[in-house]
């Protein structure tokens, strides 16, 4: 008799078996567990490398206690380097300044002198042994003592007479430019340049740089020891170029270049000037007047502008390239001496 197997049945789970699915489930809770707290202190050691460089850089910038980020820390310091750069923008401020001048002595700190703005510094070429002209000028239209400081206060004009060292620092004719000055204080000396004929250019490039710098003045102005000013005339003629930021104010004239070693007015650059060798359009040498941007533009340039034979050559050249407004002021020219702005001593 064939007996039929009926269905298999399914076997019992082992206690192993049993044993095992819990155990796996704690050891996955362990290592999620081991892998948080891996992940949280990674992220607290960033966090406390990022807290470190903010603390560094703002003790190396000066900062102090900082809550920005590392990227505008940067940027603060990089903003701080941009301020040795602004010395290249000092004539276009110094333009948009003058833009807003609307013709009063505006009561600002000027320098070494307080006070009220002047409204132009005059320098007076003077030298050693010109002492006869020094003084011909302080009998005629140059006041002194009391009354140059009124001169100054009231009426903006800032006068000095401009002189060199000597060669042999300290020698008798540095003494006596010392002595006079200190009888009348009206000098401007410049320690930087060597008193010398043949070194006018220079001289006047160092009294525009030297008056910018220490004067904030609307206008400076170059003359000569044997000219002789009327100030009235000359502060009426100035009101007209207050709304001009770069002006370049004289008897505008040119002429022909001497290449004859022998001849007065020789010029050794003479064949830069071309083959028609004539001189650009410049302001004559007795008196001319720039305004206060260009005197800085000369300022902070000087050590790369080159001079010719001549002072009045050399501050026209200057002008080439720049947006400059040469004025040909007739009150500045020979012929308007018997009753213009300037005669001859």
């Amino acid at each position: 008799m064939q007996i039929r197997e009926g269905p298999a049945r399914r076997q019992a789970p082992s206690a192993a078996g049993a044993l095992r699915s819990p155990m796996s489930a704690m050891m996955l809770a362990m290592f999620a567990t081991m892998a948080s707290f891996y992940v949280a202190g990674r992220l607290w050691q960033d966090a406390q490398n990022r807290l470190h460089l903010i603390k560094e850089l703002d003790r190396r910038t000066g900062q102090g206690q900082s809550a920005i980020s590392v990227d505008d820390t940067l940027k603060v310091v990089a903003c701080r380097q941009q301020g040795k750069r602004l010395a290249s923008l000092e004539m276009e401020l110094a333009a948009a300044k003058h833009k807003g001048f609307v013709g009063k002595y505006t009561p600002e700190t000027n320098g070494t002198h307080s006070g009220k703005k002047p409204l132009i510094v005059i320098g007076i070429m003077s030298s050693f042994g010109r002492k006869n002209y020094r003084d011909a000028v302080r009998k005629s239209w140059l006041p002194t003592g009391s009354m140059l400081k009124k001169l100054e206060e009231e009426k903006g004009i800032v006068v000095r007479f401009v002189v060199g060292r000597s060669a042999n620092r300290g020698d008798t004719f540095d003494r006596e430019i010392d002595d006079e000055n200190r009888s009348t204080k009206d000098f401007l000396i410049l320690d930087d340049h060597i008193e010398s004929d043949e070194e006018l250019p220079k001289k006047t490039k160092s009294f525009f740089a030297n008056a910018a710098e220490t004067f904030n003045a609307a206008f400076y102005a170059k003359v000569n020891d044997d000219i002789y000013i009327n100030v009235d005339t000359l502060s009426a003629m100035l009101e007209t170029h207050w709304d001009r930021p770069r002006v370049y104010i004289g008897c505008m004239k040119s002429g022909e270049v001497f290449s004859d070693l022998t001849h007065k007015w020789y010029e050794s650059d003479w064949w830069k000037f071309g083959d028609g060798k004539s001189y650009f359009r410049h302001a004559s040498g007795e008196m001319f007047v720039i305004s206060r941007a260009i005197a800085q533009f000369i300022s902070i340039n000087k050590s790369a502008l080159r001079t010719y034979a001549h002072d009045d050559v050399s501050v026209g050249s200057w002008m080439i390239g720049l947006a400059v407004n040469h004025v040909n002021e007739a009150k500045l020219c020979c012929s308007s001496w018997p009753s213009g702005l300037i005669r001859n001593g």
